[in-house]
C-alpha cells in the first residue's frame, strides 16, 4: 500500500500529530510519499523514516496510489484537486483547520482513519467538479474546481451587471457585486455565506447565487449540473475576478465564460460513522440551543 501527504504548511503542534500520522503509518509498512516543501519544514522529524519519497507535482503521483492525505481545512483539500487532477486518486482530509466541512475527520481519529486505510472499511464519496471554459486561457492545466466558479467586482470597483444564460437561454441579469455557481458540494461554502442554500452531495445540481445583490427579490437558482451556464459581463471597470474556488485570475470584461460539470469527479475517503448529516449538524451547531 502507497499513500502520499500534503500540506500548506503545519505550526509545531500540528508538526506533532504529522509525526504520529508517519508513525502509524510505518508501523503498518506502508509506503509514503511527502510533499517536498512539508519534508523541508520537519527535516528533523523525517529522519526518522527511511522510506520517505517526495513529491512536488501532480506528475509525481502515481496512478496506482491508494490515498492522498490531505493535512489542514478545507482550503488545504481544495489545493488537492489540482494535484490528483484526473488520476481518481482517494482523498483523505484531516482538519487541522477550523470548520472543516471537507476535511471532516478530526486529528483525533488519525489512528482510526489510518486503521481503515489499511483495512479498506472507508467509504468513497464521488464528487462533481466545475469546469470553466473561456475564449482566453484561464487557470492553466486546471481549470476546474470542487466548490464553486466566481464572478466578482475589483476591490472598490462598482457593481457589475451579470447576464446568465443556461443553455443559450436568457435566465437573468444580475446587478450585483458578483455571481457564484457552486457545486452541491460547495453549497456550504462561499455560496452558503450569501444565503445560498445548503445541497445534498449526491443531488447533481448546481446552484446559481448573487452576491450583494442589488435587486431585494433576485434569489438564487437551483438547476440541474447537466446544464451549461454561461455569462457576459458589463461594467464601468474594464477588468473583474474570476475564481475557481482558492484561485482567481484577473480577466477583461469583454472575455466569454461558461461553465459545466467537469467530465471526471473527485473521490473523498470517509469513515463510515460521518455522514453528511451529521458533519451539518456539528459543524453548524444544529440544535444547539443555551436555553436547554
Amino acid at each position: 500500500m502507497q499513500v502520499a501527504i500534503y500540506s500548506r504548511g503545519l505550526d509545531t503542534e500540528q508538526g506533532a500529530h504529522l509525526g504520529f500520522l508517519l508513525e502509524a503509518l510505518t508501523r503498518y509498512e506502508v509506503k509514503i510519499l511527502i510533499y517536498q516543501p512539508l519534508l523541508t519544514q520537519f527535516s528533523d522529524v523525517m529522519g526518522r523514516y527511511g522510506n520517505l519519497v517526495p513529491f512536488l507535482l501532480s506528475e509525481d503521483l502515481p496512478l496506482d496510489l491508494d490515498c492522498l492525505i490531505s493535512l489542514g481545512g478545507d482550503g488545504t483539500l481544495l489545493d488537492t484537486v489540482s494535484l490528483v487532477r484526473d488520476k481518481k486518486i482517494p482523498i483523505l482530509g484531516v482538519n487541522f483547520g477550523r470548520l472543516g466541512f471537507l476535511a471532516g475527520i478530526s486529528r483525533d481519529e488519525l489512528s482510526t482513519a489510518v486503521e481503515a486505510l489499511v483495512n479498506r472499511t472507508y467509504i468513497i464519496d464521488k464528487r462533481t467538479l466545475i469546469h470553466l471554459d473561456a475564449d482566453k486561457p484561464l487557470f492553466g492545466e486546471t481549470p476546474f474546481g470542487l466548490n464553486e466558479f466566481a464572478i466578482h467586482k475589483r476591490d472598490t470597483s462598482p457593481m457589475i451587471k451579470v447576464h446568465a444564460y443556461i443553455n443559450g437561454e436568457f435566465l437573468n441579469t444580475y446587478w450585483a457585486d458578483g455571481l457564484i455557481v457552486s457545486t452541491a458540494t460547495g453549497s456550504t461554502g462561499y455560496n452558503m455565506s450569501c444565503n445560498g442554500p445548503i445541497l445534498f452531495p449526491e443531488s447533481s445540481s448546481f446552484v446559481i447565487t448573487p452576491v450583494a445583490a442589488h435587486n431585494l427579490n433576485i434569489r438564487s437558482v437551483v438547476v440541474p449540473d447537466t446544464n451549461i451556464i454561461s455569462f457576459e459581463i458589463e461594467s464601468r471597470a474594464e477588468l473583474f475576478i474570476c475564481a475557481l474556488d482558492a484561485r482567481r485570475e484577473i480577466v477583461d470584461k469583454n472575455i466569454q465564460l461558461a461553465v459545466r460539470k467537469e467530465q471526471f469527479g473527485l473521490h473523498l475517503i470517509r469513515l463510515s460513522e460521518n455522514t453528511f448529516l451529521s458533519t451539518l449538524r456539528t459543524k453548524l451547531a444544529w440544535g444547539l440551543d443555551k436555553r436547554n
